[in-house]
């Protein structure tokens, strides 16, 4: 080889290099152009000790560490930068920047007062929160959901064709929500109400990947997405909670109660709008808290590891059954579900060329014995539609277990392959992040076959 394709091959690997580093939002440009300079100086450095170009690149990435090792540096030396970023809106160094953060803040702004104005709208009609719970429900999401949908397909310049597919996946969730002639105490409604906004929330997805959704990296950028979204919307609304309390207690110690302005404005046009602005933060101020999600995850994954395995020993002593009456199956779906979000959130911040650990070890128990705490699950509802006949809550649960039972089980192989260093990481990423549209279709046939089909519970 000669020194000029030498140098060629040198100049493609730290192209690829580069793009590696840009996919983490949490490093501007200017870092990677520093990280790319300190590359250089050590691959320079190694080629005058005597190694060949392929060697040297290979040696200084080794020693360099792993990207998040890197992050972690970055994080701690640009420590100002970092929460001027936190407290400022959006991107800063550029006009461009600037302008784009300045038009985020608007249209966030209009989608968030429409959030908060369509939730009002059904008095119009005689509709009263506090009264109508059967038809507040079912549609609550279709209040919030849109207009978060309109925020990111308008920041991403959706082309019309998808804004067209949007706009008739969310008519057609109106029509699920209140088409069907079903009584106020029927199971349909309750079931409707859960599956509804899951069904939306994917319809929210295909805003936020726009004319990428065949990319299974942003189709985990928008997983993570949904965990920084719940973390900012949790911190709203514990400080939403606080400014409630002292609205109540100060206006009552000078002899004006507000209980009516609280319960039929504040609260409803509150969280309505939350919704919107919770995916604004994470949009406006992805680069600086964008793993807090993951970290949540590593946190958690040996509580919950050790959690389950002291339910499967407590079943094994104890030998009871599992309750799967409806309050019962929400519970173990949703730990299904929490389990199923540590392990997306642990893989989307790992660094994908890193060995197998320990961590993945952990992570391979969890899932395991998650895996059998499904199959228990499935087994007792089972039976009961066997011996009982089915119910709305019972059928939904089913499917949506054994939805969790097949990923939940390739995600154990998947893992346990690569603990053994004979699966690719990558092979978990594409797999989970593909399973996405299952959920939706499972959640979209509950909210329209369900309620006709058991229109009589």
């Amino acid at each position: 080889m000669t020194a000029r394709e030498g140098q060629e091959e040198l100049e493609a690997q730290f192209a690829q290099w580069r793009h590696y580093v840009q996919r983490r939002r949490e490093l501007q440009p200017s870092d990677a152009d520093e990280l790319e300079d300190h590359l250089r100086g050590s691959v320079d450095e190694l080629v005058a000790a005597g190694l060949s170009a392929d060697e040297a690149f290979l040696v200084a990435v080794k020693r360099m560490g792993s990207l998040d090792e890197l992050s972690r540096e970055f994080a701690r030396e640009h420590s100002e930068r970092l929460w001027k970023q936190l407290v400022l809106t959006g991107e800063t160094g550029s006009p461009v920047a600037d302008t784009r953060s300045r038009r985020d803040l608007r249209v966030m702004v209009f989608c968030a007062a429409g959030a908060a104005a369509s939730i009002k709208v059904p008095e119009l009609f005689g509709m009263r929160l506090e009264q109508d719970g059967s038809f507040y429900g079912p549609n609550f999401s279709l209040f919030a959901l849109p207009w978060l949908a309109a925020f990111l397909a308008g920041r991403r310049q959706a082309r019309r064709p998808l804004i067209g597919i949007l706009v008739a996946l969310f008519a057609l969730g109106a029509a699920a929500a209140n088409a069907y002639p079903l009584a106020d105490t029927s199971q349909s409604v309750v079931v409707t109400s859960i599956h509804l906004p899951i069904a939306l929330w994917l319809v929210v997805g295909l805003a936020y990947v726009a004319d990428d959704w065949r990319s299974s990296r942003r189709r985990m950028d928008f997983i993570r997405f949904t965990g920084e979204w719940f973390v900012y919307f949790v911190l709203i609304a514990l400080g939403g909670g606080v400014l409630i309390a002292f609205m109540f207690g100060t206006f009552e110690a000078i002899g004006i109660v507000p209980e009516e302005f609280i319960t039929q404005w504040l609260l409803p046009c509150g969280v309505v709008a939350s919704i919107v602005v919770a995916g604004w933060l994470v949009e406006a101020k992805q680069s600086v808290v964008e793993n807090i999600a993951p970290v949540l995850a590593r946190l958690f994954t040996p509580l919950f590891t050790a959690v389950l395995l002291a339910f499967l020993v407590a079943i094994g002593w104890t030998s009871a059954g599992i309750d799967v009456e409806r309050e019962a199956l929400i519970l173990f779906d949703l730990l299904l579900v929490v389990v199923l979000g540590l392990l997306l959130y642990s893989i989307s911040a790992r660094d994908p060329l890193a060995p197998p650990g320990l961590f993945d070890t952990l992570q391979l128990a969890l899932v395991v014995s998650a895996l059998a705490i499904d199959v228990l699950v499935l087994l007792e509802i089972t039976g009961r539609i066997t011996e009982y006949g089915t119910t709305p809550n019972k059928a939904a649960a089913l499917g949506e277990n054994v939805i969790l039972l097949a990923n939940l089980a390739w995600s154990a192989w998947l893992l346990l392959r690569f603990v053994r260093r004979h699966t690719p990481f990558a092979a978990l990423e594409r797999w989970q992040t593909g399973y996405l549209p299952v959920y939706a279709a499972w959640a979209w046939i509950v909210v329209l076959v369900f309620p006709p089909l058991f229109s009589y519970v």
